[in-house]
């Protein structure tokens, strides 16, 4: 994940790591784990799975979805934020964060 492309102001993030999100077209939450400042997947996966063809120069999204066991990558055009305040139910969630302030969760410190 992490990718080190720098952003631009053309793809400026809208959501933040730590940040619930929802899901417009499927109707999912989660949490957001990385970003990317545009698509960085394959063009075979963005034509088998970006059905909705979203655009690849503006961020997407490392997602944690909530009551599952999966992540997905979700372009910022199918997300808005989540107004439940229900916590995410996620396996990997205390992997990444310590606990959740003002609705957004804190990353967990790394140590190498």
């Amino acid at each position: 994940m992490l990718k080190s492309k720098p952003m631009t102001e053309e793809n400026i993030v809208k959501f933040t790591i730590g940040q619930i999100i929802h899901h417009k077209m499927f109707d999912y939450r989660g949490v957001v784990v990385d970003v990317d400042p545009e698509f960085s997947s394959t063009e075979e996966w963005y034509e088998k799975v970006a059905l909705s063809k979203p655009p690849k120069d503006k961020p997407w999204y490392y997602v944690l979805v909530d009551g599952a066991t999966h992540e997905t990558y979700v372009a910022e055009k199918n997300l808005e934020t989540d107004q439940s305040g229900k916590p995410i139910d996620h396996p990997l969630v205390s992997e990444f964060f310590n606990g959740i302030k003002d609705g957004i969760y804190v990353m967990r410190e790394r140590s190498n």
